[in-house]
């Protein structure tokens, strides 16, 4: 997939294809879905859903809403057809021979803004573990081609398999390099967690969805020019800077503050798998800021897409702090009638409080919150003591 497939190099025109299949966060207006379009550098020329109780087979959508997208790709002038599930590579090869026009789904979309997005030599070794993974079930599509090539005397298997078997033979021996080299990243991050554990340091990583201020947020708090934008994904490579919590908030104590990757519905389980390494200093912190964009209407279903990443990365009992950003943003009905206060997730109460990144309101309460975190957390009291527990039941590790 390209943003520029024509030589004058202007954006490749899109239609969006949404199928409801009864299951929950369906997105019926495909604004995330044009959000992933935009930021990949597409422009997104119309928009089309439908209802089905089951994918189809050989379409995904049926062979009548097949045709409808092709007339209505015909009518706009589109060069790509993008769908918001994930498509088999068969319904992928098929709806392509159908529609005459090159398919792809939100797997792909993803893949693709990574890899225009990842800065680091980290980051861009994941990404291209994620492509290569992704590619080696797609390789009946990607050599379609080698079916014009016939059988004969002395050839194993039918047509095209020889090239087929060698192109799979070469993204495995890929793939393996490319784990070998992450390997060697992953070990390096290791070795800097232990050196951060033997300085005592409090660890904090922020998470959450793309997109929820994080980065504007990272920078807020310790004065630093990491990349932000009001974009999907803006931050792909972790960041990791001293946060000093002053004399007066934490007693002169610095604290480690890492910006991570961001979250998203249906994110590929290649990706999960491929960020491990970046995603480990989230299950390694001692403290995770769940950063949730409180403007945005739905953030409960986005904030339980978050906890379902933390689960699956080994992150579900690190403790929370809730920080409602975008405080800019909320109408004068929507204001919180207490800034600090606290919220049930996964049945506990974790703390929670507003803030905004944009103009500081609330972040000197967060600081002060912050180094009382700290400062709870390195004192040699008694692992039961009523001081403790009264925090560990504010940060949400034990039970309301």
């Amino acid at each position: 997939m390209s943003s520029s497939d024509s030589p004058d190099n202007s954006p490749a025109l899109a239609i969006l294809v949404g199928v409801d299949l009864g299951l929950p966060h369906y997105d019926p207006e495909l604004e995330e879905l044009g959000l992933l379009a935009q930021t990949a550098g597409m422009r997104v020329v119309a928009r089309i859903s439908c209802k089905r109780r089951a994918p189809d087979a050989a379409l995904f959508v049926g062979s009548g809403k097949a045709d409808e997208i092709k007339l209505l790709a015909q009518m706009h002038g589109a060069t790509e057809v993008l769908f918001d599930q994930s498509l088999s590579p068969a319904q992928q090869r098929n709806l392509e021979r159908h529609i005459e026009l090159p398919v792809n789904d939100r797997t792909l979309l993803i893949l693709t803004i990574f890899a225009q997005r990842a800065r680091s030599h980290e980051g861009k070794l994941q990404v291209e573990l994620a492509r290569l993974q992704y590619l080696t079930t797609r390789l009946v599509r990607r050599w379609s081609h080698l079916e014009r090539q016939s059988g004969g005397i002395g050839m194993r298997g039918g047509p095209g398999e020889k090239q087929i078997e060698l192109d799979r033979r070469m993204l495995g021996e890929s793939i393996k390099r490319t784990k070998e080299r992450l390997a060697k990243v992953v070990k390096q991050r290791s070795t800097q967690r232990r050196q951060r554990s033997r300085r005592d340091t409090f660890t904090i990583s922020l998470v959450g969805y793309t997109n929820a201020g994080k980065s504007t947020l990272f920078n807020a708090l310790v004065k630093a020019r990491a990349y932000a934008a009001d974009q999907l994904f803006a931050t792909l490579d972790t960041t990791t800077r001293q946060l000093y919590l002053g004399n007066q908030e934490g007693g002169g104590r610095s604290v480690s503050l890492s910006d991570t990757v961001g979250f998203i519905r249906d994110l590929p389980h290649g990706l999960i798998d491929a960020f491990r390494a970046t995603l480990q200093e989230a299950a390694d912190a001692d403290l995770l800021l769940h950063v949730v964009d409180a403007a945005n209407p739905g953030f409960p279903e986005q904030m339980a897409e978050v906890q379902n990443v933390l689960r699956e990365i080994g992150a579900a009992d690190v403790p929370q702090l809730l920080v409602f950003n975008k405080l800019d943003a909320l109408d004068a009905d929507h204001m919180p009638l207490l800034m600090q206060d606290t919220m049930e997730v996964d049945a506990l109460q974790v703390p929670r409080i507003f803030v905004s990144s944009k103009t500081g309101e609330g972040l000197p309460a967060l600081r002060a919150q912050l180094a009382e975190m700290a400062r709870l957390a390195s004192e040699p009291t008694a692992e039961h003591s009523p001081e403790l527990l009264e925090a560990d039941a504010r940060l949400g590790t034990i039970g309301p």
